[in-house]
């Protein structure tokens, strides 16, 4: 721009030259305008140019932070870029980990029905085992009760036990009093002896002691067959007997609820019927303890 001034000041100056009619006053007059324009233009342009470079500098500035925004959103983005991949990996890893556990639960759901139909039997079973626990401590109880009255009966008939008229056995699970028919009756006979009838006094006066039990007194015969008119077979002859031993015991003060009476003939033997010595002990007379009802053990039912 300077050079331009000063090329139109040069271009001004030969004009007036050229027009023949400038003097030198004149000319030094246009040389100091010339000059003080030159400095006016020059101050102008240098201002212009400071505002400029000034304008430069702040457009520097900005670029420069803008360039150090663009480097910090870059790094930001890039931070987000990777907690994106790190959240679609973990997003990943969930959807898998769901559809484990959506089978899971499926594969759970059938395993808690089962589990419940178990739950219900083990239940039941408890309930079973702990019945049949129950029972079987009610008969053990009542097992202890029979020996313990087995004892007792031992001792109290000592005397009847030891002259060879009684005998107590177990059979069958029940406690037997068995008594010799030849001490009692008389071949073919249901009148009691008083040997018998001795015997039995003292059989009644223990009977009497043991409360809220029954008794069947059974009558047994050898295989001789006996017929009469009165007496077709040993059945009639058993039972007649069994009737005059009941009796008996409840002239001597039994109380009549506690007996019944019963006759098996030759049918239900405890020794051989081939010997005299086995014939004689089949020829008896039983006072059964008939089992108390509530001490029988039930078995468990089947559903």
């Amino acid at each position: 721009m300077k050079r331009t001034i000063l090329h139109l000041l040069v271009t001004l100056l030969c004009a007036s030259l050229l027009a023949g009619c400038v003097t030198r006053k004149e000319h030094d007059r246009l040389m100091t305008e010339a000059a003080r324009r030159l400095s006016a233009t020059q101050q102008a342009a240098a201002k212009t140019k400071a505002a400029a470079d000034a304008r430069i500098a702040d457009l520097n500035s900005r670029i420069a932070q803008l360039d150090q925004q663009l480097t910090a959103k870059d790094e930001e983005l890039t931070r987000a870029q990777n907690l994106l991949a790190k959240i679609r990996g973990q997003l990943d890893d969930a959807n898998a980990l769901t559809a484990r556990l959506t089978g899971a639960l499926k594969e759970a759901g059938k395993n808690v029905d089962a589990l419940l139909a178990q739950k219900g039997n083990l239940n039941q079973s408890l309930k079973n085992a702990k019945k049949r626990l129950e029972q079987l401590r009610k008969a053990q109880a009542a097992s202890e009760r029979r020996a313990q009255l087995f004892r007792s009966l031992i001792l109290k008939f000592k005397k009847l036990i030891d002259a060879g008229d009684l005998k107590i056995v177990m059979r069958d699970g029940r406690m037997v009093l068995q008594m010799r028919n030849d001490v009692l009756f008389d071949s073919g006979r249901t009148t009691i002896k008083q040997a018998g009838k001795d015997a039995l006094q003292e059989v009644a006066g223990v009977l009497m002691t043991i409360k809220g039990r029954k008794f069947q007194v059974v009558g047994h015969t050898d295989n001789d067959p006996i017929s009469s008119p009165r007496y077709p077979s040993n059945w009639e002859l058993s039972t007649a007997r069994a009737v005059a031993v009941v009796r008996y015991l409840i002239e001597e003060g039994v109380d009549t609820g506690m007996l019944s009476a019963a006759g098996y003939g030759p049918f239900d033997p405890v020794a051989s019927n081939e010997t005299p010595e086995g014939k004689a002990k089949n020829r008896r007379i039983e006072i059964v303890l008939q089992p108390d009802l509530s001490e029988l053990v039930s078995m468990p039912t089947k559903k």
